[in-house]
């Protein structure tokens, strides 16, 4: 029932994550740093929170990652540091396509920063850091938990910059209670399809449905790769449990599926449930790649072009620890074909609302 510190907030993970330690009474009390520009936001977030859990608090704090003691006054820290229980650390730049210069500021820098004010809290917990399943850049076949392996390159700057900043909290691993999380790509709730943002999977949507006037809609390129998406709820099921299981206790998990679907058969689905009709004919992945440089036709699809290089990414991530653990709460990870069309449903009911789509450049 301890404090819980939050970056990150109020992005949708971060939102979730606090609204479920309150659901299961894992504690009453979050802190949450925010940056100047996000107060707004967060404090109406904030509000909405606290009207569906009146017996908790979320006391919001302004504050910088990039600064040290993450940019709050000498007075702030000495009344919070004997609070903190537990440190939850989500703030990231999540876009494939960040330039190298911002990702390293927030993701690296902002990380050692976040690093060095958790080794002064005296009373900590446990240390949930947020990673990604794919700090494994280039690497392909079986992906293990275990591993941290600079691979030879990297699809783009946010998997560096992320591989750089989990090396900075493994290294903490002798020193303070730590799980590393390294979620696969995460979608919108499995049972609701709710999500704030169309990115990842939700690009595929966006092409989907600008192209759907066409007599037929062709496959891109030719893959036996499989593709690892994830919801939410199990991302939020998983974290609230692992954050005080004492066996997760100094790990790194991957919460990616451990049954994930080949991209052909997802996009097939994706097809289908936007068009009512299945793909036909195929559209040359080195074709697609050429056309999604130029920027209009990215911005008119909606598709990120360092997301195709996720399509004929031959690896497996390797779930034995999470799994291992997670059944001892009996959470699984929900199907992603089975589970598509709510998320299919949610994208159409938002898709002309801009909120939610991220800005292609």
């Amino acid at each position: 029932m301890g404090v819980h510190f939050f970056t990150g907030f109020p992005g949708f993970i971060s939102s979730q994550l606090i609204r479920e330690l309150f659901q299961k009474n894992k504690t009453q009390k979050v802190i949450a740093i925010v940056l100047a520009g996000e107060l707004p936001k967060a404090t109406v977030e904030k509000g909405k929170i606290e009207v569906d859990y009146p017996h908790c608090t979320i006391q919001i704090v302004e504050g910088d990652i990039t600064l040290p003691n993450l940019g709050m006054t000498n007075q702030v820290v000495q009344e919070l540091l004997p609070q903190i229980e537990v440190f939850w650390h989500l703030a990231a730049i999540y876009d494939l396509a960040v330039p190298r210069d911002i990702a390293w500021k927030v993701n690296v820098h902002g990380t050692a920063m976040v690093n060095d004010f958790v080794r002064t809290l005296p009373n900590l917990k446990r240390y949930m850091y947020f990673s990604t399943a794919y700090v494994a850049g280039l690497r392909e076949g079986i992906l293990r938990e275990n591993e941290l392996v600079r691979p030879p390159a990297f699809k783009n700057y946010y998997e560096e910059t992320k591989y750089e900043a989990e090396h900075r909290v493994e290294d903490l691993k002798s020193e303070i209670p730590i799980t590393i999380i390294r979620p696969g790509i995460v979608r919108g709730h499995s049972e609701t399809g709710e999500t704030i943002k169309f990115d990842g999977p939700y690009f595929f949507l966006n092409m989907v449905d600008k192209l759907k006037r066409l007599p037929f809609i062709p496959y891109i390129g030719l893959s036996s790769s499989a593709i690892n998406v994830v919801p939410i709820d199990y991302i939020i099921n998983a974290t609230t449990y692992i954050v005080d299981e004492k066996s997760a206790e100094g790990k790194t998990l991957h919460l990616t599926d451990p049954n994930p679907h080949p991209v052909q058969e997802v996009y097939r689905t994706m097809v289908k449930l936007l068009t009512d009709h299945y793909p036909k004919g195929r559209f040359p992945l080195s074709f697609a790649k050429k056309s999604l440089k130029i920027p209009f036709i990215r911005k008119l699809l909606g598709v990120e072009q360092e997301s195709l290089d996720y399509l004929t990414w031959n690896a497996v991530f390797d779930t034995a620890e999470a799994v291992a653990i997670l059944q001892k709460g009996n959470i699984t990870c929900p199907d992603f074909i089975q589970t598509m069309p709510k998320m299919v449903d949610f994208y159409l009911a938002h898709k002309d609302d801009k909120n939610y789509h991220i800005q292609i450049k």
